[in-house]
């Protein structure tokens, strides 16, 4: 079957289109539909195993994260539609292959071409771009895997999911003791110390929690702290859909699995990942040690703090949470910003000063108001410096002032926002927050 390239014609798209139009702005449809319309017809490439390749946009390889945040979108048009719902299994057969080549890898080739982000990097798997372990580069196809399930009912991919699944908890497990049980290093000799982990390459030392241990963060920047939260809490939610699958084909054993690292992991965090702050009270730190460090701030990529009710299973009204998310948009978040164009969260991996529109589109899908819904989606479309595309990120005064003209994981989130705001959307289907 070939894959569909576009989705203009799709009645969902229409209505949404429609819904959007009596906003006032013709633009704000327009966009949906070149956003969905570019990552079909630009970053997937069937391939001759019957599987799907789809790149970032400008960077010509696989992550496992940003593939499936690309595809999320398209689970509110995959119900009746054949194509998209083989395309979609095409990129989880992709992923599932991926992670039992390499769990701790975060970005493969199209081919085994030995093409890399850093030829020098400690891996000689020539199907590898990039080997920085990143806990939710598993977590991302177990929650597209579940949700795909929910969107469809089809099971075709239910034997693949819960491979990965199983490789996910080993993974995991053995990183609740990164300092004994790890055999993961990553060393860079170039580049900034974002770019590679200290202490011979096992980065710095931290004390088990209960929590499990990531190298990087979801915008690839190494941690400061092992234990990044947003991650941890995304991972639970991965393994509460792992169970879902398990059980509906009878697998106790691994239900009972995923449900009690789940377990494990959001009783760590609760206990070891929040801290209290002067101003907005008890709230999640970014990342933490495990012996006393911990890092307050938010980054702009998922899982983020803000994005918890989205990627987490994180109500949006917990106490918590709230409080956390009145942190992340404010002055005391180190990497908030406010300008003449816009304010909102960027990122350390991005020059200061510059808002990510991945953020912008969050903070609209987790706020509980359809005001601020609509300003974020207005704030997306006025800062796309006329390109009609979602870039990684852009000055907070000068919009025209930004990085990477082509990149997939933004385009999505506006179209996630846009059929979120047209109340066409499928994250009420697994979404207890609403």
């Amino acid at each position: 079957m070939r894959f569909p390239t576009s989705v203009a014609d799709h009645p969902t798209v229409r209505r949404a289109v429609r819904r959007l139009d009596d906003l006032g702005d013709p633009r704000l449809g327009r966009t949906l539909v070149r956003c969905l319309d570019d990552t079909l017809a630009r970053t997937v490439r069937p391939m001759p195993d019957g599987t799907a390749f789809v790149v970032t946009g400008d960077i010509p390889a696989m992550w496992l994260r940003d593939s499936s945040t690309q595809l999320m979108p398209y689970l509110a048009l995959a119900p009746g539609h054949p194509g998209l719902q083989e395309l979609l299994l095409a990129v989880l057969r992709r992923q599932f292959a991926q992670i039992a080549r390499d769990p701790y890898a975060n970005a493969f080739n199209a081919e085994p071409s030995g093409r890399a982000h850093d030829p020098a990097d400690l891996c000689d798997d020539p199907w590898v771009w990039e080997r920085k372990y990143e806990v939710d580069s598993l977590a991302f196809p177990l929650l597209l895997a579940h949700r795909f399930w929910v969107a469809t009912g089809r099971t075709d991919h239910v034997a693949g999911a819960l491979r990965a699944a199983r490789a996910a908890l080993g993974v995991w497990r053995t990183e609740q003791d990164h300092e004994h049980r790890s055999p993961y290093r990553f060393r860079r000799a170039d580049g900034p110390p974002s770019d590679t982990l200290p202490n011979d390459g096992r980065g710095t030392p931290v004390a088990p929690t209960g929590m499990t241990w990531s190298g990087f963060r979801p915008s690839d920047d190494a941690c400061h702290h092992g234990y990044n939260v947003p991650a941890n809490l995304c991972a639970a939610a991965a393994l509460d859909g792992a169970a879902a699958l398990a059980r509906h084909v009878r697998d106790a054993e691994l239900a009972e699995d995923a449900a009690a690292l789940a377990a494990e992991l959001r009783a760590a965090t609760a206990r070891h990942g929040t801290v209290r702050h002067p101003e907005h009270g008890l709230v999640y730190a970014y990342e933490v040690d495990g012996r006393g460090g911990a890092l307050l701030m938010d980054d702009a990529n998922m899982p983020s703090l803000l994005s918890l009710p989205l990627v987490a299973d994180v109500p949006a009204t917990d106490p918590v949470y709230l409080a956390t998310r009145r942190f992340a948009l404010s002055p005391a978040n180190p990497t908030w910003y406010r300008g003449a164009a816009a304010e909102g969260i960027g990122s350390p991996h991005t020059p200061e000063g510059h808002i990510w529109p991945i953020a912008l589109a969050v903070q609209g899908l987790t706020g509980t108001d359809e005001a601020e819904r609509v300003a974020a989606l207005r704030t997306l479309l006025v800062t796309d410096a006329g390109t009609g595309q979602m870039h990684e990120s852009f000055h907070k005064d000068d919009p025209s002032r930004f990085t990477r003209a082509w990149f997939s994981w933004a385009n999505a989130m506006y179209a996630e926002l846009a059929l979120d705001v047209a109340d066409l959307g499928t994250r009420p289907l697994w979404d207890a927050t609403r």
